[in-house]
């Protein structure tokens, strides 16, 4: 039984209006008439200079239009500064950019806010924290937009900026952006990284981390590893649908001992509610040889109307009662079965089942059903069961007609011999019998 497993990727990142709100607020930590000195260590001295105090004047009046959802008068006063943009330092026009970005984001302009994102981060030098905060956001918006490789460029960039250790939310970023790029490879360190160092600090791993790293695994083709990241999911979220994927990873795995398991244990926690899982299960139970639960499990799912009264389902539940030996069981569910059934095969089960339980006549109507039907596999049987039959009802020459039937066929020749055999010897006392009084 395969894992239904949905490969998609959790959907991107988003960008939030806060986010892009902090990188403003990043932009305007000093508005000193000195320059200003951002030092990042083991680096060079970065010296940026000053935010004039009119120039945030005008910015500041195009981000309060913007916030009135004025979004055409705030383009118009940025334009107005953009036109003294000769006169304006490299801070000061990574400002104009940055609320350029801001508007067009909440405008839902997303090109535009990439490209004026983008400038951003041209214009140097400006302050490292907020060319970082940008970098990121660069990032974020680029993988949204689908465009994967800007993605891992800007956040290489921020690595390359950054003094100290790699935080999570970027190797998720870049392990998302290599998945969206289908380089499964590359991304697998990244999501691996994340969540060890995550569970290192003594927390859990979002949920969604560990569904993009299932999701990796699985187009790595590598189950043993999909497996172990279910089984974290489980223990950590108890949602149906992973004990589901664990029981059919442990299918894909050959554990199915263990498939079983889960799935019970699934079912026993009221999880296991959708008619393709009862069905699942029930085929579990009968692979297991417990066709009894299994049987059981789809009665009261189709009296319950969640599992529908259909061709395969009554077939199976007829095989199930059968091999759970419940034959009493078996013959109304395989008699509905073969009813909806254009072929004859269902109505030469049921022929056999019948024979079992001596119910001669129905088994004879059954084998009948069954040939007129046609496209059967093993049409001797068919004829041998009916041999059988009319023996028991002591009609020995039509039961010789049905066998001399069987013995034409090479799957029921050998059987049908030793019958006709013995219900000649039968057929010929009869008759002495009959003589002799």
């Amino acid at each position: 039984m395969s894992m239904i497993l949905s490969t998609r990727l959790l959907s991107a990142v988003s960008l939030s209006a806060a986010l892009l709100v902090s990188c403003i607020s990043v932009a305007l930590v000093s508005t000193s008439v000195q320059a200003q000195e951002v030092k990042a260590s083991d680096k060079k001295t970065r010296k940026v200079p000053t935010l004039r105090s009119k120039v945030y004047e005008q910015l500041a009046r195009a981000q309060a239009a913007a916030d009135e959802d004025k979004i055409d008068e705030a383009i118009e006063i940025l334009s107005e500064v953009e036109d003294k943009m000769d006169s304006m330092n490299s801070y000061e026009r990574a400002m104009m950019y940055n609320f350029y970005g801001f508007i067009y984001y909440n405008a839902e302009q997303y090109d535009k806010a990439l490209d004026s994102f983008a400038q951003v981060v041209e214009q140097q030098p400006i302050p490292e924290k907020f060319e970082m905060t940008t970098l990121f956001s660069l990032a974020q918006l680029n993988l949204m937009q689908g465009n994967y490789d800007k993605s891992i460029q800007y956040l290489e960039r921020w690595e390359a900026l950054n003094p100290g250790p790699v935080p999570p939310k970027n190797l998720i970023l870049k392990a998302q952006a290599y998945y969206q790029n289908k380089d499964y490879a590359k991304a697998e360190p990244f999501i691996a990284k994340a969540i060890a160092d995550h569970e290192a600090e003594g927390m859990i791993p979002d949920e969604n981390w560990l569904i993009l790293q299932r999701a990796i695994y699985y187009e790595l083709k590598q189950p043993e590893k999909v497996k172990n990241v279910l089984i974290k999911l489980v223990k950590l979220f108890d949602e149906p649908k992973y004990w589901i994927q664990l029981a059919g990873m442990y299918g894909e795995l050959g554990e199915e001992r263990k498939q079983l398991a889960i799935m019970e244990s699934a079912y026993q926690r009221g999880y296991i509610e959708s008619p393709a899982d009862i069905f699942n299960l029930a085929q579990l139970y009968y692979y297991h040889k417990v066709p009894y639960k299994g049987a059981l499990l789809m009665e009261q799912a189709m009296e319950q109307g969640t599992l529908e009264k259909n061709l395969r389902n009554l077939r199976f539940l007829g095989q199930s009662w059968t091999l759970a030996k419940e034959q009493d069981k078996a013959i109304p569910a395989m008699q509905s079965a073969a009813e909806m059934s254009e072929d004859g095969e269902l109505d030469a089960q049921l022929a056999q089942i019948l024979l079992n339980a001596e119910r001669w006549d129905e088994a004879i109507s059954a084998a009948d059903n069954a040939v007129q039907k046609g496209d059967l596999r093993n049409p001797g049987i068919v004829h041998l069961i009916k041999g059988m039959a009319l023996y028991n009802k002591k009609q020995y020459a039509l039961a010789l007609n049905e066998l001399a039937e069987a013995e034409k066929h090479q799957k029921s020749k050998a059987m049908a011999q030793q019958w006709k055999r013995f219900v000649a010897t039968e057929k010929t006392q009869k008759e002495r019998l009959q003589a002799d009084i």
